[in-house]
């Protein structure tokens, strides 16, 4: 059941379970949904002061000292860290890895859910761990960990040598670089961030800062030649294997791809770009003045532009790019190729895309909803999940609660909003 291909797409309503432990406890914990619906689960402390999760209403028989940051990987297993005995250590459907650590965080799946990772502090020392395997090799600092499609490696900025305090001349030279698996790049930077994997996870590229006023991207360890006043996180084209980064040239911004400008730079800013599948459709945030935000599309910028402009979405065959608008966080509304749906919600989130077809969450005071293409679902609910597409596109997932209840519904698309017949 770990495929979206797998799990039950019959349209229909189905109560999976309670959302309140039903074994004694002290309290409960925030609650968290499992991809495919059939279970949501939820850190509890029971009466002894142990943690465990409750699954679907039922504890585990693992317990421990304290349990947080549930997740549910893409392959539907249930993780949390965990502190037992004063280390930490994951947690996987109850079971621990064998090895432990001083601390572990941010939990990495990869694309699968088949690896799963986390960065780790062993003895003052800092890394990723997969599968409960440490990389070989720990830093005295490490962040922007990330792991890549096919759970194979891990990489993260690392910090090579000692530092101390307010030591300038140390930092101006460099102690910062990109390790892959423990591996470090050949050469030191005076900043590295957000390392990046290529969708076949050969490559990796990452923002630079050269000196104090000389910015670029790397890709695999090699700067590229033209430097910029400032560049965003890069990405790559998953046909071609360009990588392309927002950058910053005379006070403007712009696109370049491979070290050559894509796009002039003439936005006040430009970020959060992403690529259609055929690498064909490249959409980024930009703006186009102070606190005027839009989306541009090859480079050409929508005729609609609000103070916030977040979560953008591009379809897999880049005709459908749809972003989230709001009034500095309030007041949000949705829009698809330029054009702005006509509601506006207290909250909404990111949008998923299935051909042409654009659903997401919303909420409207303390209720949670569901809007299709401009339609609003007809019943809300105390709280809900994002929705899912079903392979064929022709059904929706929708993970709710209603009560004590929580309930996995399968709406046709089409009936939507009529309530799919729920």
């Amino acid at each position: 059941m770990h495929s979206k291909s797998h799990w039950d797409w019959q349209p229909g309503k189905r109560i999976v379970g309670s959302v309140r432990c039903q074994t004694d406890h002290k309290w409960q914990e925030e609650l968290y949904a499992a991809p495919s619906g059939e279970s949501m689960a939820a850190v509890v402390r029971l009466e002894d002061d142990s943690f465990t999760m409750s699954v679907n209403g039922e504890p585990w028989d693992f317990t421990c000292d304290k349990l947080w940051y549930p997740r549910y990987s893409p392959d539907g297993r249930l993780t949390a860290l965990a502190q037992v005995d004063g280390e930490w250590t994951m947690a996987v459907d109850g079971e621990v890895w064998p090895d432990t650590f001083a601390y572990l965080w941010d939990t990495r799946f990869s694309t699968d859910g088949s690896t799963i990772a986390a960065t780790c502090q062993q003895d003052g020392q800092y890394g990723m761990v997969a599968d409960g395997t440490a990389w070989e090799n720990l830093y005295e600092n490490a962040s922007n960990t990330t792991i890549s499609p096919d759970g194979t490696k891990t990489a993260a900025v690392i910090q090579t040598v000692n530092m101390k305090p307010a030591d300038l001349a140390a930092f101006r030279a460099g102690v910062y670089t990109v390790a892959i698996n423990g591996e470090t790049w050949a050469e030191t930077f005076m900043n590295a961030w957000t390392p990046i994997f290529s969708p076949d996870s050969a490559r990796v590229a990452a923002q630079l800062r050269l000196t104090l006023y000389d910015y670029t991207i790397a890709v695999d360890g090699e700067p590229w030649k033209r430097l910029f006043q400032c560049a965003w996180e890069p990405c790559f084209n998953p046909a071609s294997g360009a990588v392309v980064a927002p950058v910053r040239v005379a006070g403007q911004w712009g696109m370049a791809q491979d070290g050559e400008i894509l796009w002039e730079p003439r936005f006040a800013q430009c970020w959060h770009q992403h690529f259609s599948a055929d690498g064909r459709t490249l959409a980024a945030i930009v703006a186009t003045g102070f606190g005027a935000f839009t989306v541009a599309v090859n480079g050409v910028t929508w005729n609609v532009s609000l103070p916030v402009i977040t979560d953008l979405v591009v379809s897999a065959d880049g005709a459908t790019v749809a972003a989230l608008g709001s009034v500095f966080n309030q007041d949000f509304c949705v829009l698809v190729n330029g054009k702005t749906w006509a509601d506006r919600y207290d909250m909404a989130w990111k949008p998923v895309i299935s051909g042409s077809d654009v659903a997401l969450k919303v909420r409207r005071g303390k209720k949670h909803g569901y809007v299709l293409n401009g339609k609003n679902f007809p019943k809300w609910y105390d709280q809900a999940w994002e929705p899912v597409f079903s392979p064929d596109g022709k059904n929706l997932l929708l993970r709710v609660v209603e009560g004590e209840q929580m309930v996995r519904l399968v709406v046709p698309v089409a009936d939507f909003e009529k309530g799919g017949g729920i």
